[in-house]
This record gives structure tokens, sequence and C-alpha cells, in this order.
């Protein structure tokens, strides 16, 4: 597995890891026809801008990482529920 590909697999670096594996699973299972996906497609869509939105909040504020960890982001989202 290349270094690109461990970092999209690394739950630290990734925040919608599990997006991305039920939208892979969806296309999949129905023959890489979109139409079928497009739930999946719009949840993993949501997931990466909340986070990004989340990441660049942490940039104009100096936190670091800009990025929170797996552990973190956990806490978040158990704090508002599940936003996406």
């Amino acid at each position: 597995m290349s270094r690109h590909a461990k970092k999209l697999r690394d739950q630290d670096i990734n925040p919608c890891l599990a997006e991305t594996d039920a939208t892979t699973k969806c296309m999949n299972d129905n023959n890489y026809n979109k139409d079928m996906c497009t739930d999946y497609f719009l949840k993993y869509k949501n997931c990466r801008k909340f986070w990004h939105g989340i990441m660049m909040q942490r940039k104009r504020s100096g936190v670091k990482p800009e990025m929170p960890s797996a552990e973190e982001r956990k806490k978040i989202l158990e704090s508002m529920g599940k936003p996406y």
C-alpha cells in the first residue's frame, strides 16, 4: 500500500473514513451505478464539509493540529449528535 493510500486509511487523518467505506461498498454492491448510491455520496460530502469547517475554525484560532484527532472528533460528535 502506498504512503498516500495509508494516509487515506488513517482515522486520525481522514475524518470521513466510515462514509468513504460505505460509499465504496455501495458502489461495489450496485455495479458502480452512481444513481443507487446518491445518499452515500451526500453523507460523504456533508461529512467533508463539516470537518473542513471545523478545521478552518481551528486554523483561524491557531489551534494545532488543525484537524482534531479521531478521539477528539468522537467527543465532538457525541456532544453535537451526528450533524451530517
